[in-house]
């Protein structure tokens, strides 16, 4: 999803960050789940995925976190190929790390698998989502007024409330997926104005009590 080099215009807010050109997505089966279920960990893949390659001590200040915690964590996510050694960067004893994979997809027979560390795993794993979404949004309703206003018009925070059998909620989400696809490669991608966007869809049952 290469985005071209822009000159900062007034009230733009923050410049993208480069993209590889087809992001290539990692399906989580229960032994990838459990290497990747740690808060620091899905940070850590989020931030590379993010900014691009970045040594252990570079990730530790990003994080606030210790760069011996930072080395042990990629060496697991290494080890469950979510990273790997960016050998174009770094020299003598710095070690590089870059994202393996642009996305991760949850593969629905985690839920039904009776494995109480899986089930362990696909909480720590769901929570840190959500909670990173929450963080997201936060951040954008913080910094709101550096953007211009078209964006401000542009951004959304709606919620629905339907009645649907669960195969109905799964044909909504697929429908739903194949339209944000349809514009990850869209013109509108390469105009001047362009920006990375964030897109958080949450769909679920709630009780009528």
């Amino acid at each position: 999803m290469p985005e071209p080099e822009h000159q900062p215009q007034p009230h733009a807010g923050p410049q993208p960050e480069p993209q590889p050109e087809k992001p290539v997505s990692r399906s989580l089966d229960p032994r990838s789940l459990r290497g990747l279920a740690h808060p620091l960990r899905i940070q850590l893949l989020r931030s590379l995925r993010r900014h691009g390659p970045a040594t252990a001590s570079q990730l530790a200040e990003r994080l606030g976190e210790s760069s011996g915690a930072t080395s042990y964590h990629l060496r697991q996510l290494a080890a469950h190929g979510f990273v790997e050694d960016d050998p174009t960067r770094g020299k003598g004893r710095e070690r590089w790390w870059k994202s393996a994979q642009q996305g991760t997809t949850f593969d629905e027979s985690l839920y039904r698998n009776r494995d109480p560390e899986v089930q362990g795993a696909v909480a720590v794993y769901l929570h840190e989502i959500a909670t990173i979404h929450t963080q997201e949004l936060n951040t954008y309703l913080g910094t709101r007024h550096d953007w211009d206003e078209s964006w401000l018009g542009a951004s959304d925070m709606s919620d629905f409330t339907l009645r649907l059998p669960p195969s109905g909620l799964r044909e909504l989400n697929e429908k739903l997926h194949e339209l944000i696809e349809s514009y990850r490669d869209s013109a509108t991608s390469q105009e001047p104005d362009a920006r990375r966007v964030r897109v958080h869809l949450h769909a679920f049952p709630q009780s009528e009590d």
